[in-house]
């Protein structure tokens, strides 16, 4: 192992070690770890030079990677960190100087409970088809609870997994189900190839890493309508804005079609929210959307602005707005309310919610 390989290997082993989520290289700084959402400079370390940051992104990449990389100036993989950890890393350039930045993704997948999630997902798993969206900015626990979801599948049913991503993140252990993990590039040669074959092997469950553009929307949206059960991610902000972003991909011609589909298909959208807790690290907050037939008619007349209220008034079906979650945890006292109010989409309707204790 040359020293560039065990120095990365030390800092990705304090990143597990301090329970980080991210790991950062930047020329000019001290490699930092992402810890309960804020980036911390490793003070033992140096400052990163050029040639210490070229070091460290080459002694990770393989030859073919390597020639990829210099062409592309950009590159997604993943890295497994011997039995510790596997990391999803981008490496990149700025500036001219190498880059990289590493997502810490943990060997175990964690259930539903162990992630603070509601019991309500645990449905989510129960269904034989239809279109499931886990969504919300980047780095706050999108994958994990897909993973959660698609890993109690796996213990609880007897199905054919095939998950489509960009690279693999966590690694499932068939259980009662058959799992077929395809990574672009490795068993695939792009993300559409993959989402076109898709059907001719006989799947049961679909998780696609990461809905791209019309194409993979339309290929899940399919596969849905085609007797699946399709999970996926998309970085928008709530169920209301998901809606409006999978119809508006597509040119206008099309977007008939697209909204009658969506509307016959969709089965939930959860969008979540990771807020520093008081007492340290991160808690969940999120907005839980089930189709009813009311929002199927929202969807249809093109209507998501008016999700939100079906939303609030539908509790005991097992929906939460993004508000009354935090203001739940603002009540527990497990979330501050400046945090609370950080990370809410209406600020103003969050303090009206607080003040009705």
């Amino acid at each position: 192992m040359d020293d560039f390989l065990k120095k990365f290997h030390e800092l990705m082993s304090a990143a597990v070690r301090q329970n980080a989520s991210d790991l950062h290289i930047a020329v000019g700084k001290k490699p930092n770890l992402r810890i309960d959402g804020a980036l911390v400079g490793i003070e033992q370390e140096p400052v990163v030079t050029p040639e210490i940051a070229q070091g460290l992104v080459m002694s990770i990449l393989t030859d073919e990677q390597k020639q990829r990389f210099l062409e592309k100036k950009e590159l997604d993989l993943s890295y497994a960190l011997e039995d510790k950890a596997r990391f999803r890393v981008n490496v990149f350039f700025q500036k001219g100087f190498y880059a990289a930045a590493l997502r810490t993704i943990p060997t175990k997948i964690k259930t539903i409970e162990q992630l603070n999630l509601p019991s309500i997902l645990h449905d989510f798993t129960k269904i034989s088809q239809g279109f499931v969206l886990f969504v919300g900015p980047a780095g706050h626990g999108k994958s994990t609870a897909l993973a959660a979801i698609v890993d109690e599948v796996n213990h609880k049913r007897t199905e054919h997994i095939i998950t489509v991503e960009d690279p693999i993140e966590y690694l499932f252990v068939q259980d009662r189900s058959i799992i077929s993990q395809r990574e672009v590039r490795m068993d695939t040669p792009t993300f559409h190839n993959a989402l076109r074959s898709l059907l001719r092997q006989d799947p049961d469950v679909v998780m696609i890493g990461e809905m791209r553009d019309p194409e993979s929307i339309a290929t899940a949206m399919t596969a849905a309508e085609t007797g699946h059960l399709v999970f996926s991610t998309l970085h928008t902000n709530s169920a209301a804005q998901t809606i409006d972003r999978i119809i508006d991909s597509f040119p206008p011609g099309q977007q008939g079609q697209v909204t009658s589909q969506l509307a016959a298909t969709l089965v939930g959208i959860v969008s979540l929210r990771l807020i520093p807790h008081v007492g340290g690290g991160r808690i969940p907050a999120y907005e839980i959307m089930v189709v009813n037939s009311a929002i199927r008619n929202l969807i249809r007349e093109r209507k998501a602005y008016q999700i939100d209220l079906v939303i609030e008034t539908s509790l005991q079906e097992g929906m939460i707005t993004l508000n009354r979650s935090l203001s739940t945890l603002v009540k527990q006292k497990q979330i501050s309310l400046e945090n609370a109010e950080l990370y809410s989409l209406n600020p103003s309707e969050l303090r009206i919610l607080l003040d009705r204790v």
